[in-house]
């Protein structure tokens, strides 16, 4: 080797061990990514442009509701987590507590004017509203108000003024630990145009109270643990939503001209012209050019007659609009679109008739995972949070809740203890998934807790409603048999006699009644 001089093959060897991946190396075949930092970046870096993050909120607000499929698209999958709301239940180690707080908390979400402070939304449409912003928007908050209520602050109201140097990301200050210490809102709904210069122009809210309970709800959509905002789920797939509109609406405009009936008569040079040919026929319109000039555009409608100009051949054209590669192109945008959010193709067209029953089985089993990973969110996200707020303001307000609380602490439970019951989703194969049921009951696969758990149902409420109309059908049962015992005193009938239920089947003149363990293919042979 020559001194002073590096041997080609040992740099050749060190810049391969550099690029092992081949996915770090460039290539003419690779889309050159824009905003990627060859060192690492956190993920606040990739919205550190507020005004450029601001628009993309407003964007996506745009889609939600103008765009054909996008509201609808949330509107399922929100539609689909949420139901009828997603309700408590206490487990405190007492039962009494339960019932009390489960009282006192569904008359507060119930009522909007006690559970909103715009008096409108119930608690179990906030749930809603909170997950259709996550969607759109990427994030929501809220705040717990002293009065009870709870106020939803939209995402855009959170802003950093451009005076301020201190670790703010679109409007949260954190510590070192990435923890938010305040949050800073815009005093009101201000011109999104007028910039934010002070920061006496916002309202801080502390994110904890001094018990480190939090004051602030921030419901965010993230995909990183360094992410302090949320983002739109419309985000990977912007370009699809808005060409699917683009393509759509041209398709319709494509639909509307070939649809117009027109004679169209071709002139030989110095044929007479029945009249002025430049004359329109029925509406017109003028347009005004870059260059000043204008021109008269003749509007087209069906029947319509053109007339060439002499030595002008016009041909009509009839294509087949739309053609059958549109609605291929058209389903595999729509599953691109629907994938994004969660919602399979059957969902988001509500039309089966894409795919086989197996197909729309398998399809809604995928889609019911997302909803209970939603339902999950909202619950760990929104619906804890508001429950030990609410718990806490209870317990300020009554002194038997307190006294219940102490002495619940000192036998090892919590007052704050609970679960939340997710609504499910109806049977498909209602028989099957029945038998299916009380085979994993019959063989301690489960408990019963757990399969009323999966079909969204609160099993202490079902097992007191079971034991109930029991304890109904057995006192009829008794007063039916005092009743029987008072008119017929030398007849001695048991009560269960007028529960019992015998298998009843048509029967032939003269033939004997049926037994009651008459099997189905005896009730067949007869």
């Amino acid at each position: 080797m020559t001194p002073g001089r590096i041997n080609p093959s040992i740099g050749k060897a060190f810049t391969d061990v550099k690029a092992d991946y081949n996915a770090a190396r460039t290539s003419r075949f690779r889309r050159r990514r824009t905003g990627v930092a060859a060192l690492g970046s956190g993920a606040d870096y990739h919205y550190r442009s507020e005004s450029d993050f601001m628009r993309m909120i407003e964007c996506a607000r745009d889609m939600d509701r103008n765009d054909v499929i996008v509201g609808q698209m949330v509107d399922r999958a929100v539609l689909n987590t949420v139901q009828g709301g997603i309700r408590p239940d206490p487990q405190t180690g007492d039962t009494g507590v339960d019932a009390e707080l489960a009282l006192r908390f569904t008359a507060w979400a119930d009522d909007p004017e006690t559970c909103d402070a715009m008096g409108e939304l119930t608690f179990w449409e906030q749930q809603a509203q909170v997950l259709r912003s996550t969607f759109v928007d990427g994030d929501i908050l809220g705040l717990p108000l002293e009065d009870g209520p709870l106020q939803l602050v939209e995402g855009h109201r959170l802003r950093k003024p451009t005076n301020t140097t201190r670790n703010v990301v679109n409007g949260i200050l954190l510590d070192e630990d990435r923890r938010p210490i305040e949050y800073w809102f815009t005093k009101d709904d201000i011109d999104p145009h007028i910039s934010l210069s002070r920061v006496s122009d916002i309202e801080r809210y502390d994110a904890y109270d001094g018990q480190g309970n939090p004051t602030v709800f921030h419901m965010k959509r993230g995909k990183r643990s360094t992410q302090t905002r949320g983002v739109t789920a419309f985000a990977p797939i912007f370009d699809q939503l808005g060409m699917f509109e683009d393509i759509t609406f041209a398709k319709l405009v494509q639909q509307q001209a070939v649809s117009c009936i027109a004679f169209i008569r071709n002139q030989e040079m110095g044929a007479p012209v029945d009249g002025d040919n430049t004359s329109s026929y029925g509406d017109t319109t003028t347009e005004t050019l870059t260059s000043g000039a204008t021109r008269l555009i003749d509007e087209i409608a069906p029947g319509m007659e053109i007339v060439s100009k002499p030595g002008e051949k016009i041909e009509g054209f009839s294509p087949s609009v739309p053609n059958s590669e549109f609605f291929q192109h058209a389903r595999l945008t729509l599953q691109l679109i629907g994938v994004n959010i969660g919602m399979p193709l059957i969902l988001l067209l509500m039309d089966g008739s894409e795919t086989n029953f197996t197909g729309w089985r398998g399809a809604l089993d995928q889609a019911h995972m997302g909803f209970r990973d939603n339902q999950r969110w909202l619950i760990n996200r929104f619906c804890r949070k508001v429950w030990s707020w609410k718990v806490r303001e209870f317990l300020e307000n009554d002194l038997a809740l307190r006294k219940a609380a102490a002495r619940l602490e000192t036998q090892n439970n919590d007052i704050h203890r609970h679960e939340w019951n997710a609504p499910g989703w109806k049977y498909i194969q209602p028989l099957q998934d029945a038998q299916g049921d009380a085979l994993r009951l019959e063989k301690r696969l489960t408990s019963p807790r757990r399969i009323h758990t999966d079909r969204g149902q609160d099993y202490a409420v079902i097992a007191s409603e079971i034991v109930d109309d029991n304890k109904l059908l057995i006192l009829k049962a008794l007063e039916a048999r005092d009743e029987v015992a008072e008119q017929h005193p030398s007849d001695t009938i048991d009560w269960r006699e007028f529960l019992h239920v015998p298998n009843v089947i048509d029967q032939k003149p003269g033939l004997p009644s049926a037994p009651t363990t008459t099997t189905v293919e005896e009730v067949n042979q007869a």
